[in-house]
Order: C-alpha cells, then sequence, then structure tokens
C-alpha cells in the first residue's frame, strides 16, 4: 500500500490539483491510502466532501501530509515558498509539471539535495513517443489563446473593434497563427469554427 497525496496549488491564478475525486476512488480501490489537504479542490468545483465521499483523508496542513506519503501528485512546480516541504519528503516521489531547464535552477539543485524523485508530467512519453500529459495541456493552450486573442481585439482592450465569430454581413477577422504543433493546431481550429479566416 502506497500513500498518495495532493496539496492546495499557491501558484498565483492555479486553480487545478493535483487529484480529482474520481483519481482518489480509484487510488482507493487499488488498496492505496490518499491524503488530500483541505480546500485543494475548492478552485475546480470538488469539495472535501466529495474527497471524503471517494475515500481521501483529508487534513489541514501541507506540512503534516507531506510526512506521512510516499508520492505527492501536483500540477505545477514548487515554488520557494513550498522548498521546505520538499525537505520533509527527503527519498519521497514528486508527480508534477516540473519544467526544470525554464524554472530557477535552485529547485532542481533542491530535488537532488533531498533525493526526491521527480516524475516530470511534460516528459512522460507513450509506447509512440507521444507526450501524453502535456498534449492535453497543449491543446487547452491553443483554445486558451485564441480565446485571448478575441477578447484583445475588441475595442474595450484597445483593439480595433473585430471579432474573432462570424457576422453575416461583416468583413470575416484574419488570424495568423504561428507554428505547427498541439497549441497551434487548436488556436487555427478554434478560430476555423468561430468563423475566421486563418493562416
Amino acid at each position: 500500500m502506497l500513500t498518495v497525496a495532493t496539496i492546495t496549488e499557491i501558484k498565483n491564478n492555479e486553480n487545478r490539483v493535483g487529484l480529482t475525486p474520481e483519481g482518489v476512488s480509484k487510488l482507493v480501490a487499488s488498496g492505496n491510502r490518499v491524503l488530500v489537504q483541505e480546500g485543494a479542490g475548492l478552485g475546480v468545483g470538488f469539495s472535501d466532501e466529495m474527497y471524503r465521499e471517494a475515500g481521501a483523508e483529508l487534513l489541514s496542513t501541507p506540512e503534516e501530509i507531506v510526512q506521512q506519503l510516499d508520492i505527492l501528485v501536483k500540477v505545477k512546480e514548487p515554488l520557494p515558498e513550498e522548498y521546505p516541504l520538499l525537505a520533509l519528503m527527503k527519498g519521497k516521489t514528486l508527480y508534477t509539471f516540473l519544467h526544470l531547464s525554464g524554472v530557477d535552477p535552485v529547485l532542481t539543485d533542491v530535488l537532488l539535495d533531498q533525493e526526491i524523485t521527480g516524475i516530470a508530467y511534460e516528459t512522460v512519453e507513450d509506447e509512440q513517443g507521444g507526450l501524453p500529459l502535456l498534449a492535453p495541456m497543449s491543446d487547452v493552450a491553443g483554445i486558451l489563446a485564441t480565446q485571448y486573442g478575441a477578447e484583445f481585439v475588441q475595442k474595450k482592450h484597445g483593439g480595433v473593434g473585430t471579432t474573432l465569430g462570424y457576422v453575416p454581413g461583416a468583413e470575416r477577422a484574419r488570424v495568423v497563427v504561428l507554428g505547427a504543433g498541439h497549441v497551434s493546431y487548436n488556436a487555427a481550429k478554434l478560430a476555423l469554427k468561430m468563423g475566421s479566416i486563418v493562416s
């Protein structure tokens, strides 16, 4: 039996949570113990009661959680204010987006010093060499890119006052998407569905 846990994300505007109640239920059904920080899922609409019903034990502080776990499941890389938690996890496993090449190198040093096994979502590959955990995030990023683009071409945001949506009788908006990966594909697909002319 493993003890798997998740804590509240503290990164600014990060509302996601590492474990859903459904995920907790599956882990518990497989014979694992699951710890969840109180309020960890509120940003995405998962109440503490939903986690309790799924079989999780709820604790109030991340410190008491990390001292008991085998695996910590997060969403984003630990921030400097979370480094003391990593000291309490010496030799344990951290499962999250790490982006070690793009963050402060201190995080890499902290993980190494604490002998933490870091499994970075963005590096997990399937049998075909694809990135199954990164691809959905890239899909979301492409959709958000078009949504934000549509917002910022509005007059109230200093834009030209064009809508990316199709309006009969009006000239269609022209959207240029740079790139050819998951993000770009989804940005272009949404702009097309909205009625824009896309390059």
